[in-house]
């Protein structure tokens, strides 16, 4: 069934194209731009703006199950996308298009109706007929197909729907009357049970009060007969304080005594430490001076000793027979001694000299130790080597460092360190060259520039690991 066309309201455009092209769907149409000219009369009688949105929906199913079936061409081309979607999922996201095309287009609507009528026939028209069992789709046959009752259609269903709305909320409101009075008789019950248990409760606690004021009467008279107690008690304490502070008077008294008395005994003790020391110190000063009294006397000797040499011509000075043998020439190179057993051999010669380079060895041996630490270290080693073999020991340290109390030597050792801007180096080259010839020297190094000096010069050299081993067997 078709509805006669109507010449459309002043405004209003076509929106139908024939156009086979499926372009997406564009904004929503609103119904006052359309400019098609059939139904004039039919726009005026349904006002498509003011319809309730229970009508709209309904007519978005009715459009959204018709386009399923209608032929892409003769679909308005905003609603050509909409055609592939699920008829559920169609009204409910292009339900707007399609009233919007519906109200804007009769030509729509027209065809629409068609095809109820082609593939559902007279289904619009049952709905018409039976308004009072589904007045929403009646309403909606009724604009859909241009009924001339459509408005009242409209306006019945929608007083229908609001009676229905309204019936809604008044099963609505009788249901929660119900609960509520059911939850007043329950709250009603309650109190009646709280206001029973309150006076059991109230006759309970006067009960707990009259036992509570026996029990505290029978305690303020325990508290009182306490107090006196506590005072008679606190009578005796001051007593005892009192005997206290005497008894402890007389014992700082005494301790104070004997305080004294021990500072005394500590000063007298201080003296005799004092005067042992000086008595000590003296006795030193008196075996050193006898020392240097001794080493002159023996000097004197040794002097007297070699001018009775000299004047007796006893082992003259000159040379030797064997030094005035020709075609032969004493040696100045000295030798390398590269193991132990050799410098235990050089060390037993009467009259050795050996030098050793300080920092060098002690780099050797130990350099992770600071270098005082190093110094005094392998001045104590070198000791006692000197105790032992009898050896004289002359050990030489870069002075230009030193910020602390130069090593001191021993008894056989001589500890020495070169001026500034002086290297020890060269202090050991000139310790070599300052030796009488025939005297054997042994410089302990492993700087190649020395060991080659001081071995033109006769000396014989030893690495510092064969000295740092015999320091260690020593």
């Amino acid at each position: 069934m078709s509805s006669p066309e109507t010449t459309p309201p002043a405004g209003v455009r076509a929106v139908r194209s024939t156009d086979d092209d499926a372009g997406p769907a564009g904004p929503e149409p609103d119904a006052t731009d359309c400019t098609d000219a059939p139904d004039a009369a039919e726009v005026k009688a349904v006002d498509w703006d003011r319809l309730p949105d229970a009508v709209r929906s309904r007519l978005a199913e009715l459009a959204a199950t018709a386009i399923a079936g209608m032929p892409p061409a003769q679909l308005p081309v905003p609603l050509r996308r909409l055609a592939r979607f699920h008829p559920a999922k169609r009204a409910k996201l292009g339900g707007a298009s399609l009233v919007a095309e519906l109200s804007c287009s009769a030509a729509f609507r027209a065809d629409v109706v068609a095809w109820w009528d082609e593939h559902r026939p007279g289904e619009l028209a049952a709905e018409l007929a039976s308004e009072a069992d589904d007045p929403l789709t009646a309403a909606a046959a009724a604009v859909l197909v241009g009924d001339p009752s459509a408005a009242d259609v409209v306006a019945a269903a929608a007083r229908r729907g609001e009676v229905g709305e309204l019936r809604a909320e008044l099963d609505a409101a009788l249901s929660r009357i119900d609960k509520l009075t059911i939850e007043l008789e329950r709250l009603r019950g309650e109190l009646g049970e709280s206001r029973s248990r309150e006076r059991s409760a109230g006759a309970q606690r006067e009960h707990e009060y009259q036992q509570l004021r026996r029990r505290v009467s029978e305690q303020g008279a325990r508290l009182r007969a306490a107090l006196d107690a506590s005072a008679a008690a606190e009578r005796t304490v001051e007593d005892v304080r009192r005997a206290a502070a005497t008894e402890l008077s007389e014992v700082r008294a005494q301790l104070e005594r004997e305080r004294v008395r021990a500072a005394e005994e500590r000063r007298r003790a201080d003296r005799a430490a004092a005067e042992v020391a000086a008595a000590r110190q003296a006795a030193k000063e008196a075996r050193k001076a006898d020392e240097v009294r001794l080493s002159l006397l023996l000097d004197t000797l040794g002097g007297a000793v070699t001018g009775l040499r000299r004047e007796l011509a006893i082992g003259g000075g000159g040379p030797r027979p064997a030094d005035l043998v020709a075609g032969a020439t004493a040696g100045r190179a000295g030798g390398a001694v590269d193991t132990l057993t050799a410098l235990d051999a050089l060390l037993s010669v009467p009259a050795v000299h050996l030098i050793v380079d300080g920092y060098n060895v002690s780099k050797t041996g130990y350099p992770e130790l600071p270098l005082a630490d190093q110094r005094e270290r392998l001045a104590g080693q070198l000791a006692a080597l000197a105790a032992r073999t009898g050896v004289e020991i002359t050990v030489v340290f870069d002075g230009a460092g030193v910020v602390t109390a130069p090593t001191r030597g021993a008894r056989g050792l001589r500890v020495l360190f070169s001026d500034p801007g002086v290297l020890a180096d060269d202090v050991i080259r000139d310790l070599v060259a300052v030796e009488p010839q025939g005297r054997p020297v042994v410089v302990a190094t492993s700087d190649r520039a020395v060991v080659d000096s001081v071995r033109q010069c006769g000396a014989h050299a030893v690495p510092s690991a064969v000295l740092l081993g015999r320091l260690v067997r020593s």
